[in-house]
């Protein structure tokens, strides 16, 4: 087999996706003459990113049997001073996954697309974007420098805009898209800021020049300061990793953009840009590994969106959003394993998430189909006789997701924890508490939802917000059409299997071998992993009596027991637990705390900013103040020239009397 990555085929990988968007979106609407019907639309962009998958698998091959590599700059956009700005593409272990878990899910949302998005006018406005989107996430994970990682960042922020305001008359999906957008811009600032330091200290974007110079930038403090340049660098790296993988306290737009299509909820907040930050931190592992701190930081934050982005998941009545705050949650897991430099259990968790996740958001749009557009899960039960294969998959994907032994979540899952246990960090005690409570909390909620819509009394003819006929019977839910089921299939094998697979090379192996780098003796997590490692089986096999497992299912027990068995109990509940319930349905207040404290004091320095500034200072006084000024003085000058000739004697007197004092005062 042939070892040697070519350049043309990597190029082919990024842009077909580009190239069935180009056409859908300018030849298939009304930019273009809309001469391209629905089907042409589909088939161009889901022909477009099938190609780029098979491309992706059959790279991934090559990287793992032989172990080609691929570091080339394709394009030179200008050199100043020095400084190379390129486009081109490095390819090991970590890009190699990245690209097949990216065009697969993506494959996967198109194919699922053309079954959920039958009716709707935007039909081929909506494939052009998720293929555009498709294209962006390529060039990030591609990228050999951090100017190309910074266009893809942007590109994927700018279209997850248009994504989660698709359906633009909705005024609620306007405001979701502009709260992402500004939330992720708050993150960008910090993330260009890092870019810029290494640009300035390291004289070099590439990745590779930059990781060369690692030990000589960990040596010097940022000017002016006595902080270490490379954990100011790596803080900053991290501010835009949070904004765009939603950490606390900038996760706030994530559970909004939900208003966008459940198509887009699966590509974007499941396997693609919210992991964009977590494939970031990866990446730069030769610098966090520098810093300490900076680790700290990033456990500490992890830990906290992990815990208590799982408790908001226990009071959302909306489909999803529990399932958007589960991916909020496990998030936060990845970004623990980040901070515990378990660098490659991070990304192993981001491959396994992204299927169980995506296939769980999929089943929760089958069943909005199903249930007649209702999303609210009061309003569900019993939908499992009516719905078979969404059932099981949905079952499956919560199973994977709560850590059930030899389903992939249990692996990625149980890693980090064991990661973060064996980690020697300060924060590492208070994030081994938070990822285990997690599992509980994960447990609770996800089977309270898979309860609530799948089992108990059918509560589809009560809901207040369905119109209902004479024949309730019309109301009832049904399986949805094969192009969305088969997707729900096709994600529900890897969500079960892959991560059997692919524990021992991934964590234990050499598939991240130069991609991730690691300081064994200062941080000895991995290795202790690998020590106490003895297979996949052996460790599911461990598990069955281990306090995670333990938690899960007593997570599971409860919630059977309370929304099942005693289903008045979580009504006492939430009278007894009042206050709590309302902080937690609140989402701690930080929506509010943002709108009425940051926004309306945003908009209020603006207010006076404009008046005192841009009225008063800019306009009043350099603008209006300057003619006034010059009309002044041509006002005084004007008077002086009269036309007399006496006035003018008086003046010529005046000034040599004026000549004569001043040099008798100055020569006495």
């Amino acid at each position: 087999m042939n070892a040697t990555l070519q350049a043309s085929t990597l190029l082919t990988i990024a842009l077909a996706p580009l190239a069935g968007a180009m056409l859908a979106g300018i030849f298939g609407t009304a930019l273009g003459g809309a001469w391209l019907g629905r089907k042409f639309s589909h088939g161009l962009t889901i022909a477009g990113v099938l190609l780029s998958f098979v491309l992706s698998a059959q790279t991934l091959l090559f990287v793992v049997q032989d172990g080609a590599r691929f570091n080339e700059t394709m394009y030179t956009w200008m050199d100043v001073g020095g400084l190379k700005m390129e486009v081109g593409f490095m390819v090991d272990g970590l890009t190699a996954m990245m690209m097949c878990v990216v065009t697969f899910v993506s494959l996967m949302v198109h194919i699922y697309t053309i079954g959920y998005m039958e009716e709707d006018e935007g039909y081929n406005r909506f494939f052009a974007y998720i293929s555009l989107f498709t294209f962006a996430m390529l060039m990030l994970v591609m990228s050999n420098n951090l100017l190309q990682l910074f266009f893809g960042w942007e590109a994927v922020g700018l279209v997850s805009y248009l994504l989660i305001g698709f359906w633009f008359n909705k005024p609620s999906a306007v405001f979701a898209n502009m709260k992402a957008f500004l939330v992720n811009r708050v993150g960008d600032f910090g993330f260009i800021l890092g870019i810029g330091l290494i640009a300035a200290f390291a004289g070099t974007l590439n990745y590779t020049e930059v990781f060369a110079k690692a030990s000589e930038l960990g040596e010097l403090t940022l000017p002016g300061t006595s902080w270490l340049l490379v954990t100011v660098i790596c803080i900053c790296l991290f501010i835009g990793a949070m904004g765009k993988s939603a950490q606390f306290p900038l996760h706030v737009w994530l559970p909004d953009s939900m208003e966008g299509p459940t198509p887009i909820s699966a590509l974007i907040h499941a396997a693609t840009m919210v992991t964009a930050g977590i494939f970031m931190v990866a990446r730069m592992s030769p610098l966090f590994e520098l810093s300490d701190t900076a680790l700290n930081l990033i456990m500490i934050v992890g830990s906290i969106t992990a815990l208590f982005m799982g408790f908001l998941g226990v009071v959302q009545n909306d489909i999803k959003r529990v399932v958007a705050y589960s991916t909020l949650s496990q998030l936060g897991y990845m970004t623990v394993a980040l901070g515990a430099s378990a660098y490659s259990v991070a990304v192993f968790h981001l491959m396994t998430h992204a299927f169980f996740k995506a296939l769980l958001f999929l089943g929760a749009g089958s069943v909005i189909m199903g249930m007649h557009h209702n999303q609210d899960i009061r309003w569900m039960g019993g939908v499992r006789k009516y719905m078979p294969i969404t059932w099981i998959t949905s079952l499956l994907g919560s199973l994977s997701l709560i850590g059930t032994p030899f389903f992939s979540g249990f692996y990625s899952k149980d890693s980090i924890i064991e990661a973060v246990a064996a980690s020697h960090l300060p924060a590492a005690g208070w994030a081994y508490f938070a990822v285990l409570c997690g599992v509980f909390v994960t447990a609770f909620y996800s089977f309270r939802m898979y309860f609530l819509v799948f089992h108990g009394k059918e509560r589809f003819d009560q809901n207040p917000d369905m119109h209902h006929g004479h024949d309730d019977h019309a109301h009832a839910p049904h399986e949805s059409p094969w192009v969305v089921t088969l997707p729900l299939v096709l994600l529900a094998i890897p969500s079960v299997l892959i991560g059997y697979l692919t524990i021992e090379p991934m964590l234990f192996g050499d598939f991240f071998k130069d991609a991730i780098v690691v300081n064994s003796a200062l941080h000895p997590a991995m290795s202790d992993l690998h020590e106490e490692f003895h297979g996949a089986l052996s460790m599911a096999i461990h598990a069955l009596s281990s306090v995670p497992l333990l938690l899960a299912w007593a997570g599971v027990t409860l919630s059977y027991y309370i929304y099942m068995v005693n289903p008045g109990m979580a009504a006492s509940a939430m009278r007894m637990f009042a206050p709590l319930h309302a902080l937690l349905v609140n989402k701690y207040y930080l929506d509010d705390f943002n709108e009425k404290v940051l926004a309306r004091g945003a908009r209020g320095l603006a207010a006076v900013l404009w008046r005192g500034g841009d009225q008063r200072l800019i306009d009043g006084f350099f603008v209006n103040g300057s003619w006034k000024a010059v009309g002044l003085v041509s006002r005084l000058s004007r008077r002086l020239q009269t036309g007399f000739l006496y006035h003018y004697a008086l003046v010529m007197i005046l000034g040599m009397f004026g000549l004569i004092t001043w040099f008798v005062w100055l020569h006495p």
